[in-house]
């Protein structure tokens, strides 16, 4: 009896492996484009702040051609995304590749390397607004990333604006 069934076991795992392999379906190639993979890695950095990558990678999936208003016979393509935090301007040619994009971003957390600059050298100033800029055009390795800073200390305001590695500009 244990060899009958051992046997049907068999016979079932021997087909089943016979009828997977003949129901292969042969499928064309696909090609999977990722067109805007630069404009991401411009402007990449591990301590952006959330809501900034959000619309980033919005901006970066974004597929004209399948957009409402698509049209061959246009060059090129101004598309705007807003959050609450920010918007970015992002321009598109008519095969939906990215351009440049404008973006800007106020009141959010700032990177490490901002914090301690800011800190080092206003010890006691606090800052109240900021906002960040991003200027990104396709051909050209690493996107401008600028912070501007209000900074208080009492009665007395001042503005700075440093780069993404906390330099002051």
């Amino acid at each position: 009896m244990k060899k009958l069934k051992l046997l049907a076991m068999l016979v079932v795992l021997v087909a089943g492996f016979a009828v997977r392999s003949s129901a292969q379906i042969i499928l064309s190639e696909v090609k999977i484009l990722a067109s805007n993979y630069k404009y991401l890695n411009a402007t990449d950095n591990k301590e952006t702040a959330q809501p900034v990558k959000l619309l980033q990678y919005k901006t970066a999936a974004y597929d004209v051609k399948k957009s409402e208003f698509y049209d061959d016979d246009y060059d090129g393509y101004y598309i705007t995304f807003y959050i609450p935090d920010g918007k970015i301007l992002a321009a598109y040619d008519k095969d939906g590749k990215l351009l440049r994009t404008a973006e800007k971003f106020k009141n959010i957390k700032l990177p490490q390397a901002v914090r301690t600059a800011l800190v080092q050298r206003f010890p006691n100033w606090q800052m109240t607004q900021n906002t960040y800029q991003v200027y990104y055009y396709d051909g050209k390795d690493n996107a401008e990333k600028t912070f501007k800073i209000l900074l208080e200390n009492g009665d007395k305001r001042m503005r700075v604006r440093l780069n993404e590695k906390g330099e002051f500009i």
